[in-house]
């Protein structure tokens, strides 16, 4: 088997992980363990957390004294144990230390993954710029099989999505020890506490527009982890309704979820073209009033023959308000900061978005769905609503504020 189709696989593992478990725990805890909207976003902000610093650390530490892909298998080992611990618990504070432990084992193994691609790709003498997307989509089809696997299977509800979530990792952890060494760094220069923690590109808050961008990418964060924690609860709701009991949407609606993967693809595709012709200030522009969409169709969309075209653009234009500020953003960020700290830069983009804005969103939209539920009941069209106005303000301030020529942008990009 040659090295793309090891990495493939590994990748493909990586993410069913994920997909197993990322948008259907919030439906498994609030209509089975009967947590509060509040204890789920706590549960969600661990992702959060655990990407502020994890990250950097196990960076540092694959960097100078464990092999990259041991110290993977050493994380999945971990987070398996984490899983298997979380499906066997119904307590609100058990299952928020079960979770954070497993993000902070599980959000470094990300970065590992693509450390072990680079090293693996390079050593074979293959162009990691051509080669490497191939190999990164088969995350997006495990992440797809696993939704599919978890909602046609009808565990949506269930602790069996944590259990499958566990045997996966347990998976990898093996397959781990198949990959190629990727060895340490042999380098004795001293290195400052700062660049150590990967801090370096803290001094882009020093340019204005850097620092505007990277306050947005946290608040859009938030916005990411809203639908995360949320969505799919939302399509289990229509189950209250007896008009919808038997409808597609209640008896799979991760299937339906799914969706918004496949719009990811397509709009991946599209995203150098968009950033040739528009420039990454239309371009963010462009992702906030997809959001925007995304909650408004949510707010008017239900099970019903025109409710239901709502909801499936909702997870079309998901795709596009994902990718144009994550991926978009990302490569922005690659092509306006100095070489040297462009790692250090990956990553406070990394921490403002799934770490602070991902655990801000988790904390904030709970409360917000609480205050809305009434004797167990949520008014999920003005929770959407208050979302959506809230990715429409974000949109009008960015417009003000970011100041950026779009000539200077087609030429970088």
């Amino acid at each position: 088997m040659n090295i793309k189709s090891r990495l493939r696989i590994m990748v493909f593992l990586q993410f069913f992980i994920w997909g197993c478990w990322l948008v259907t725990l919030g439906s498994y805890m609030i209509n089975t363990l009967h947590f509060t909207g509040v204890q789920v976003g706590i549960v969600y902000s661990s992702k959060g957390l655990a990407a502020v610093i994890m990250p950097s650390l196990i960076g540092i530490i694959a960097d100078r004294w464990i092999k990259a892909n041991r110290l993977y298998a050493i994380c999945h080992f971990l987070g398996a144990i984490s899983l298997f611990i979380a499906a066997q618990t119904s307590d609100p504070t058990i299952m928020f230390w079960a979770m954070l432990f497993n993000a902070m084992v599980y959000m470094p193994s990300l970065a590992l993954t693509n450390t072990i691609s680079y090293f693996s790709l390079e050593k074979a003498g293959l162009d990691t710029v051509k080669d490497f997307p191939p190999v990164r989509v088969f995350g997006t089809i495990g992440f797809i099989l696993a939704i599919w696997t978890i909602s046609l299977g009808q565990f949506e509800l269930s602790n069996v999505q944590l259990y499958i979530a566990a045997g996966a990792s347990l998976l990898l952890t093996l397959y781990s020890f198949t990959l190629p060494d990727c060895p340490t760094s042999n380098s004795k220069v001293d290195k400052s506490l700062v660049s150590l923690l990967g801090l370096d590109a803290f001094v882009l808050f020093k340019q204005k527009k850097m620092a505007v961008f990277f306050l947005f990418a946290m608040l859009l964060g938030a916005a990411l982890q809203i639908t995360n924690t949320f969505g799919n609860p939302f399509l289990h709701d229509f189950a209250l309704n007896p008009d919808y009991t038997d409808s597609i949407v209640v008896k799979y609606p991760a299937f339906l979820s799914s969706i918004a993967q496949f719009s990811e693809v397509l709009f991946i595709l599209a995203i150098p073209f968009f950033l040739r012709k528009f420039g990454i200030k239309k371009v963010m522009l462009i992702s906030m009033s997809a959001w925007t969409l995304r909650f408004v169709f949510f707010a008017y969309g239900d099970p019903s023959s025109i409710g239901m075209i709502f909801l499936l653009l909702s997870m079309i234009v998901y795709g596009c308000a994902f990718d144009f500020f994550n991926i978009s953003g990302a490569i922005f960020v690659e092509k306006e900061v100095d070489s040297r700290i462009r790692a250090s830069a990956q990553g406070l983009f990394m921490t403002m978005v799934n770490g602070i804005g991902a655990y801000a969103g988790a904390l904030i939209s709970g409360r917000v769905v609480d205050y809305f539920t009434i004797d167990g009941i949520k008014d999920w069209q003005t929770i959407w609503l208050i979302f959506g106005a809230y990715t429409f303000l974000l949109a009008i301030i960015f417009a003000i504020t970011f100041k950026y020529k779009q000539e200077t942008d087609v030429k970088r990009v």
